[in-house]
């Protein structure tokens, strides 16, 4: 039955009032068990657009790696105001919804009920969300910006390259921590809220596709189903796929690395591509089981491993220190919050170029794929109990993390151990984990369990990727045949693999900065769409 029918008969009062169905400009063909069903035009030019930047990267890979090179910094610099305005946005609007009237609204309506516990919600959640980035830079980030303070201040190296004590150590620590946690606090998870909330209220309340377009249908009405619509889900998607694939030369980089560490094998673009083309077998393989039998089991099964490497870090490392610096770099996050948030007049260029734009590009390159995610599995919360788990556990829980594995390289360097200093210092950020590793007991089995883990976000990121790139490019449909799953699944490893050849990690950075500046404007508009739509619920 088709919305606008629905609606007649009574059956859901607060559904939009259209005559679109969802798939009715898809295209469907079944050649026996196998089939597709595509929307038309967005499946193709998403394609076309996927299997060209891959073959210019692959034919043209030098000039790949100019180009991406030269992209990178001039969008950071020229439009680094848009990022910082968009992602400030963002969290302001999250604040109100929380204590507004409308944080009572409940996605799905006032009848839904939750269909995942919260340890299984919360599991999907944050693995989607950062798993790579959190395992790549939970001690790569603390110790850089220790050592490089960002606000101007003064890093935990003196004049003469000896590390400072006393109060001065303290200070340089507490703003390097404030300087990391930024980048993985309430700005990018704001951001994830934004895109879910409009995904959830215009679906689950409103009866619309689940596709970036419908949060649009407040200001664009009917003509959010012709070419408005179309060019908003192809940016989607390319932005989802251009965020997936830098996250996955991360995980690939980084296990390479493990690899060589341990076992000697040279970290070179063979061992990358090797690594990158095992995971999506093992991503195709969690597409073809599905949302339960696949991601909901790979994300419980990503948090255990974190947890107890967590819990391993905590134990062994200085267990005091740790437990101090979390409390202290709460303090510091919120004190240095407004300041770090300002983007006029600043002075740390590297800091606010090189990390923040970029971070704030990733994120938001990233919400499409999170945000429609976590929509799926959120049906039954009410916005408030969803914003305050979606923005503020996982930003505790991200303060937790890079205490504990970035407190454990900082309280390393502070006791004389220069190896994770070292691969900032010669800029290997791939070895910093297994470099603080190496220094604790049971060293190659934590090591190990390190890249397991990577390798694990890694298919799990790809596996509910591919299922978010297929629903928009389905016209909506979450039911699309398999295969259509597992063809997307197979282009982000080719879009991995082609950027990684055709430049390394600077042309996936550059790709996913590309893409995440005409989404930042997007899912700013959006803020404005959730709003009506939310007055809508409570009239």
């Amino acid at each position: 039955m088709s919305t606008a029918t629905e609606r007649k008969a009574g059956k859901k009062s607060n559904y939009i009032d259209t005559d679109y169905q969802i798939g009715q400009d898809n295209v469907q063909t079944y050649i026996g068990p196998v089939g597709v069903d595509i929307h038309n035009p967005v499946f193709g030019l998403t394609a076309l657009s996927v299997i060209v930047l891959v073959l210019f990267c692959l034919i043209f890979d030098q000039l790949a790696a100019d180009l991406f090179g030269a992209l990178r910094p001039w969008l950071t610099t020229q439009f680094d105001w848009v990022f910082a305005v968009s992602m400030n946005i963002f969290v302001l609007f999250c604040l109100f919804l929380v204590v507004s009237p409308l944080g009572n609204v409940k996605i799905g309506g006032r009848a839904a009920k939750p269909e995942y516990s919260r340890l299984s919600w919360f599991s999907m959640l944050f693995a989607a969300g950062m798993g790579i980035g959190l395992v790549f830079y939970g001690v790569l980030e603390p110790m850089y910006h220790t050592l490089n303070a960002p606000l101007g201040g003064s890093g935990l190296l003196d004049a003469d390259g000896n590390v400072k004590t006393g109060e001065a150590a303290a200070e340089a620590i507490s703003l390097g921590m404030a300087g990391t946690i930024f980048h993985w606090g309430l700005h990018p998870w704001a951001g994830y809220a934004v895109v879910s909330l409009g995904l959830g209220i215009f679906c689950y309340n409103k009866g619309l596709p689940l596709t970036i377009r419908s949060a649009f249908y407040p200001i664009l009405g009917e003509r959010v189903w012709g070419w408005p619509g179309h060019l908003i889900d192809i940016f989607a998607a390319l932005a989802t796929l251009a965020g997936l694939a830098t996250s996955l030369g991360y995980g690939a980089t980084q296990a390479a690395a493990g690899l060589s560490y341990l076992f000697g094998l040279e970290a070179d673009n063979n061992l990358m591509v090797t690594i990158i083309i095992v995971v999506t077998c093992a991503a195709l393989f969690s597409v073809y089981r599905g949302l339960d039998g696949g991601v909901k089991v790979l994300s419980e099964i990503n948090m255990a491993i974190a947890l107890v490497l967590f819990m391993f870090l905590l134990i062994a490392g200085a267990t005091t220190d740790i437990i101090s610096l979390f409390f202290s770099s709460v303090g510091a996050y919120v004190t240095e919050l407004p300041a770090l948030s300002n983007w006029v007049g600043r002075e740390d260029t590297d800091y606010f170029h090189g990390w923040t734009t970029f971070y704030w590009a990733w994120w938001i390159a990233w919400s499409p794929f999170v945000g429609m995610f976590i929509a799926r599995v959120s049906v039954g919360r009410s916005v408030r109990e969803f914003i305050i788990c979606v923005l503020l556990i996982p930003t505790m829980v991200c303060i937790a993390w890079m205490s504990v594995f970035g407190g454990s390289a900082i309280d390393q360097l502070l006791n004389g151990y220069t190896g994770v200093q070292g691969t900032i210092t010669n800029w290997t950020p791939e070895l910093s984990l297994f470099e603080m590793l190496s220094q604790l007991p049971m060293s190659t089995v934590t090591s190990v369990v390190g890249i397991v883990l990577v390798l694990v976000f890694f298919i799990t990121s790809s596996d509910s990727g591919s299922l978010v790139v297929d629903t928009i490019c389905a016209g909506g449909k979450v039911d699309a045949p398999v295969a259509q799953r597992m063809f997307w699944c197979s282009f982000e490893g080719l879009i991995a693999i082609a950027l990684l050849l055709g430049g390394g990690l600077a042309s996936l950075q550059a790709l996913a900065i590309a893409t995440g500046f005409p989404f930042a404007v997007f899912c700013v508009v959006m803020c404005y769409c959730i709003y009506k739509g939310l007055k809508s619920e409570v009239q």
